[in-house]
């Protein structure tokens, strides 16, 4: 033995994602990049705006002294200063368009499932106190992976549960297993919605985090700002029962990319006891970067032991502060974001050949992923099947809901237009 077992076994169980992408790696080299299909893992196509380059060459072109030395935990004072005026923008609370999910879904014939629930109006609680978030209720981290490893860090003691609904993003099993916590599933919706049924009867004692992520990965679905609110409700009157918080998590580094004029509502309108965390790797196309941060609700109970601990843990896991450059970069875009609408495009691209070639799926209303429902049971064999017409999916098994899989469309249109064939004659075979 020369490694951890639990790093063994963990190496066993790796990510569909990783396994697709690496087979897409080989396929590539055997057959050349454009006979080859991948929609394995999302990364970002899109360039980073121009604005985003303009700010780059400003800051390498600055000579402050201590430009690139140690700072505070939780990253540079003025950057936090930026970032809680951005989330006080962010999560005032807004009236808009929400999706609230019909549950409907698209037999196998070619139709798409349009997002045509009920459109609701601001309903939460805005009496806020969101406008006194401070540059001291932000945390600079390397991405929002790193953000979320710190608030399990901080939030976690040994065999607490951290509920999500499924399908999920698999890498959260590791992360609440890296700090003692177990992660627990609940079932969504069958529009992928929130099943505030099924998380009440999941939540036990033990329950010390809901994590949400809005938009989704791997569905693109947006959880409602009524769904929301009553998810809070639940929270706050389950944390009243145990005598525990239970703390909202929002994972939202999708935010941005979102479609049809949907709003995507403030989880710090809906529950006090909320935490954000997000990065710029979608919306600025810079995940290699690793530029995040984390936004405190300034109305949770413990906010300044929140401050302190957050602060704390970002330093003792390693990541100590978000990279110096990238923190110097932000508040010099000016609210930029890569072009939504090729997103979008893409999207439709993608769904109008989808339906033409009879699969069943729900119009993702945010991020760039597409969950079709795979029309044979077993959505790993029909994940072989698609590979052997060199095209790369992940099966839903790998995010905790079998029976679909996943479709990256953070590609260059002509690659979705050129798979349309291929996808055809799979589900020819199965239909």
């Amino acid at each position: 033995m020369t490694i951890a077992a639990k790093i063994e076994q963990t190496i066993s169980k790796s990510s569909w994602i990783r396994k697709m992408f690496e087979e897409g790696t080989r396929l590539k080299a055997q057959y050349g990049s454009d006979n080859v299909f991948d929609f394995s893992i999302g990364n970002p196509n899109l360039p980073p705006p121009e604005a985003f380059q303009n700010a780059l060459e400003i800051v390498a072109k600055q000579k402050e002294k201590w430009a690139h030395a140690y700072m505070a935990n939780s990253g540079f004072a003025f950057v936090r200063e930026y970032v809680a005026e951005k989330v006080r923008t962010e999560q005032a609370g807004k009236t808009g368009k929400q999706t609230e999910g019909s549950g409907n879904r698209t037999e196998v014939t070619g139709k798409q499932t349009e997002n045509t629930g009920n459109q609701t109006e601001s309903t939460c609680n805005q009496t806020d106190g969101t406008a006194n978030i401070t540059a001291d209720d932000i945390v600079m981290t390397c991405g929002a992976a790193g953000g979320l490893n710190v608030v399990f860090k901080a939030l976690l003691n040994h065999g607490e549960e951290v509920l999500v609904s499924s399908p999920f993003f698999v890498e959260y099993t590791f992360y609440a297993d890296n700090h003692g916590g177990v992660l627990k599933t609940v079932k969504s919706k069958q529009d992928f919605s929130l099943d505030l049924t099924a998380i009440e009867e999941a939540i036990n004692p033990k329950t010390r985090i809901m994590l949400i992520n809005s938009p989704n990965n791997p569905t693109g679905q947006i959880y409602s700002e009524s769904s929301l609110k009553a998810l809070g409700e639940l929270l706050k009157k389950k944390s009243q029962e145990y005598g525990a918080i239970i703390y909202l998590v929002s994972d939202e580094p999708y935010r941005k990319i979102v479609f049809d004029d949907v709003d995507v509502p403030s989880v710090f309108t809906c529950y006090d006891q909320t935490i954000v965390a997000t990065s710029h790797s979608k919306d600025l196309s810079l995940p290699g970067e690793r530029i995040g941060y984390l936004a405190i609700n300034p109305k949770a109970e413990y906010r300044e032991k929140l401050r302190q601990a957050l602060s704390l843990t970002n330093r003792i896991l390693g990541f100590v502060n978000a990279p110096a450059m990238m923190q110097r970069v932000l508040p010099l875009l000016d609210g930029a974001s890569v072009d939504i609408n090729a997103y979008r495009r893409k999207r439709d691209i993608f769904c109008e050949g989808l339906a033409n070639a009879g699969y069943s799926f729900t119009i993702p209303p945010g991020a760039f992923y597409l969950f079709p429902q795979s029309p044979i049971e077993d959505d790993v064999k029909f994940v072989k099947a698609l590979q052997e017409e060199l095209i790369l999916a992940v099966p839903g098994s790998g995010f905790g809901d079998p029976g679909h899989f996943r479709l990256a469309f953070c590609v260059e249109d002509e690659t979705i237009r050129k798979s349309m064939p291929a996808f055809k004659r799979v589900m020819e075979r199965f239909s």
